[in-house]
C-alpha cells in the first residue's frame, strides 16, 4: 500500500467482525507476522496454525479495527476472554497436536509460561480477563496514535461489559515498552534463556533487544462500580 493521502488518515473505530477475518490476516501477513521477533528468529514463513491462532478469538466479539476513508482496515486489536479454569481443569496444551514444527516451540513457549505463571493466582478477585492477543497497525499509519485508540476501544468494552482487568503477553520489546506507555504494568517477566529444551539448550533466541517474554496488566473500573 502506498502512504496514505490526507483524505486517508481520517480514522475510524468499529468492532471486529467474523468477515473481516480474510482482510486482518493480510494485514498481518503484511506487518505483524514478519515483525514479531520469535518468528522472525524462527524464519517461520507460511503457517497456516499460525493464521487460525491468530483470528480464532475474532468470534469472541471483542476484537476491535481502526478503518481508513477507503474502507481499508490499517489497524488491529484482536483481543479474546479467558476464564477462570473450574477447580481441577487443567490447562490446554497448546502446543499438543501441532503439525507446524517451528510453530510448535512457540506454543511450547506458551504453555511453559502457564506452568510459571498464574494470573488468576495474582489475582483472586477476578473471573475473567480480556486477553489483549495481537495489536498491529499498517506501518504507513503508525505515529498517529491508533494504536492507543485500539487500546482505548479495548478499554470501553471492559467497561461496559464489567471486565475488570486486561492482559498482553509480549514476545517483543518494542510492544511491551507501547503497553508500558498506556500505563500497562509487568506482573511476570522469563528471559527467553530459561527456555530450554531436553537437552539444556536454549529454544528460542532472537536478536537483541527482545530477550523476555513479559505479562503485562491493566485494572479497569467497570461501569457498575462507578
Amino acid at each position: 500500500m502506498s502512504s496514505p493521502s490526507a483524505n486517508a488518515t481520517k480514522i475510524r473505530y468499529e468492532p471486529v467482525t467474523d468477515k473481516d477475518t480474510e482482510e486482518i490476516l493480510r494485514l498481518l501477513k503484511t506487518f505483524f507476522f514478519k515483525d514479531e521477533p520469535l518468528n522472525t528468529y524462527l524464519d517461520l514463513g507460511e503457517c497456516k496454525e499460525l493464521e487460525l491462532y491468530s483470528t480464532k478469538c475474532i468470534k469472541e466479539k471483542c476484537s476491535f479495527k481502526a478503518v481508513n476513508s477507503r474502507n481499508e482496515i490499517v489497524g488491529v486489536f484482536l483481543n479474546g476472554l479467558i476464564h477462570r479454569p473450574k477447580n481441577g481443569e487443567e490447562p490446554v496444551k497448546l502446543a499438543d497436536g501441532c503439525e507446524h514444527k517451528k510453530f510448535r516451540k512457540i506454543m511450547g513457549l506458551m504453555d511453559f509460561i502457564d506452568t510459571k505463571f498464574n494470573l488468576f493466582d495474582l489475582y483472586p478477585d477476578v473471573d475473567v480477563v480480556l486477553d489483549g492477543k495481537i495489536l498491529s497497525v499498517d506501518s504507513n499509519y503508525r505515529g498517529m496514535g491508533i494504536s492507543v485508540e485500539l487500546t482505548n476501544c479495548t478499554i470501553e468494552y471492559m467497561k461496559e461489559n464489567n471486565i475488570p482487568l486486561m492482559h498482553v503477553l509480549c514476545s517483543s520489546h518494542f510492544s511491551a515498552r507501547v503497553m508500558e506507555k498506556l500505563d500497562f504494568e509487568e506482573v511476570f517477566r522469563m528471559p527467553y534463556t530459561d527456555y530450554l529444551d531436553s537437552n539444556g539448550q536454549q529454544v528460542l533466541c532472537p536478536e537483541h533487544p527482545h530477550e523476555a517474554c513479559r505479562t503485562l496488566v491493566k485494572r479497569i473500573i467497570p461501569e457498575a462500580s462507578k
